[in-house]
């Protein structure tokens, strides 16, 4: 077994589009490269670009095209691959391992497990919705997956949530290894921490799903007894005109929708804010946002979905509220924005919890698993 090992990490989205699966694939490979292994991203190519490539070690494997997710996300995913491209590509790179980010999304992982000669890791990120999985879709996915599962050597996930649909298509076992968070550039961003500014902040996608709508009705109530209070919206969607009528419709004061910001502009409203709130209702596998709102030290109001309550343990449940309750969630946003020892309990709480998740953590452990893996199915069989 390899003391350095030569790893290909695939990302079924373009690169071109930022998401929080691209987001775990570099932080992985910039932490793998830190230790001294060759690391690569297999990827396909964006729409549009005419380079070989845009960086030496991205490989462009088939092409893109637009892809709506069972939540309603549209991205761009591999749509062809050339078999005999491939095949001189793996035979070229040699890699120990090929670690497969989200395999059930069309078509990249398919076509390069059918020719892989190297030990062949997965890992879930998201959570597929049984109420988004028509009959339609579940005759497509399911059999997809299978074809699918049998090449793949290792399983993971990001959270009993993410394991879920996969557990349904196999009898191997899931080991959860858990995203994670550049610990130190929230923490240096909350060191500039101004309290008591009496605003609530949403940062995400404006979808269904995310529950925006619900906010804005819980801040109605929450604003008729705390006129001081603002609610800043930070994100873009195929929502946002409809929350934006439907804020004037409840004639909301103190309320801005501020489109899609930069990750220097998300640091600072982070640390402005009194309060983070992400109410999503379903699709949520795991949290990350929430883990940058807790790293950077902002107290933090989150939806019931499954992703959610799985990662808020302890006292970090106390976050957790039905979203479509309005008078609750009400109540629980005016409880975190004026009940110090509330906040302070919560605070004590999440500087010590999130230090799990800090990258350096989460890359030693996929570190672990690959000679784990290596050791048990052998060097490239």
């Amino acid at each position: 077994m390899p003391s350095k090992m030569k790893i290909g990490l695939v990302c079924p989205y373009s690169i071109n589009k930022h998401g929080g699966v691209l987001e775990v694939v570099l932080a992985l490979k910039s932490g793998l490269e830190g230790h001294g292994h060759k690391v690569k991203i297999l990827t396909p190519r964006p729409r549009g670009h005419e380079a070989e490539t845009s960086h030496e070690d991205v490989i462009f494997v088939g092409n893109s095209t637009d892809f709506r997710s069972p939540a309603h996300t549209i991205t761009q995913v591999s749509s062809t691959g050339d078999g005999e491209h491939i095949d001189e590509m793996l035979a070229e790179e040699k890699f120990d391992i090929l670690h497969f980010h989200e395999p059930w999304v069309p078509l990249l992982s398919r076509q390069l497990l059918q020719r892989s000669q190297s030990v062949n890791i997965a890992t879930f990120h998201s959570k597929v919705p049984e109420a988004l999985m028509t009959r339609t879709v579940i005759k497509v996915v399911n059999p997809y997956m299978k074809s699918v599962m049998k090449y793949l050597h290792v399983l993971t996930a990001v959270s009993d949530s993410g394991a879920e649909y996969a557990a349904g298509m196999t009898d191997q076992p899931i080991t959860i290894i858990p995203n994670g968070i550049d610990l130190k550039k929230y923490q240096q961003a909350g060191a500039q921490r101004h309290e008591h500014s009496r605003t609530i902040l949403y940062i995400g996608r404006l979808e269904r799903r995310k529950g925006v709508k619900y906010l804005l009705q819980a801040y109605q109530l929450l604003a008729q007894n705390n006129s001081d209070v603002k609610l800043l919206i930070a994100g873009d969607g195929p929502d946002r005109e409809k929350l934006e009528l439907l804020a004037e419709d409840l004639k909301l004061p103190n309320v801005s929708f501020l489109g899609f910001v930069s990750e220097e502009l998300k640091l600072k409203l982070l640390a402005e804010a009194d309060l983070f709130c992400s109410p999503a209702i379903f699709g949520e596998s795991f949290g990350i946002v929430l883990l940058e709102a807790m790293a950077t030290g902002t107290v933090t109001v989150a939806g019931n979905n499954s992703g959610y309550v799985g990662l808020m343990q302890g006292v970090g449940a106390m976050s957790i509220v039905n979203p479509e309750d309005i008078e609750e969630f009400a109540r629980r946003l005016e409880l975190f924005l004026h009940e110090q020892p509330v906040r302070d309990l919560w605070s004590k709480w999440a500087k010590q919890y999130v230090q799990q998740f800090n990258y350096p953590n989460v890359v030693k452990s996929y570190e672990e698993l690959y000679r784990e893996a290596l050791q048990q199915y052998g060097h490239r069989t």
